[in-house]
């Protein structure tokens, strides 16, 4: 059941935390986000072939290496952005979206707003940071 909502309308905090029209609100941005993602990622050139020296000299092979190692790191970033993407989503669905999977509190619409495809609160997301860095 689709809720429509006004072109401006834009979550707040006197609201119900994620009545139905949030829920629409970020439906629709993640789907948005993951057409995006999908663009982005079909028209992000595709690993060439291994052409060995047709590069021409030491510095255009560098050039050319360094150029692959680029479009490899921005496919991975869209890869992951896309899967997060699709999480959420399925967050949605499911019921979970908007609650830390670390304690289950509400994540805050702040946060959910800043970053839709977030899981953590931002006191989960510290702490885990603050265990990795040990």
């Amino acid at each position: 059941m689709a809720v429509e909502l006004p072109t401006d309308y834009k979550p707040s905090e006197t609201e119900e935390f994620l009545n139905p029209r949030q829920l629409e609100y970020f439906r629709l941005r993640l789907e948005k986000l993951r057409a995006d993602l999908s663009q982005e990622l079909s028209v992000i050139s595709h690993p060439k072939s291994e052409e060995g020296g047709r590069e021409g000299d030491q510095a255009d092979q560098a050039s050319a290496e360094t150029e692959r190692d680029l479009e490899q790191i921005n496919r991975d970033r869209v890869r992951v952005l896309l899967r997060q993407t699709e999480q959420a989503l399925a967050r949605l669905q499911n019921g979970s979206f908007g609650y830390c999977e670390d304690t289950g509190e509400p994540i805050g619409l702040k946060r959910l707003i800043a970053q839709p495809t977030t899981s953590l609160s931002l006191e989960a997301q510290e702490a885990r940071e603050r265990r990795a860095g040990r």
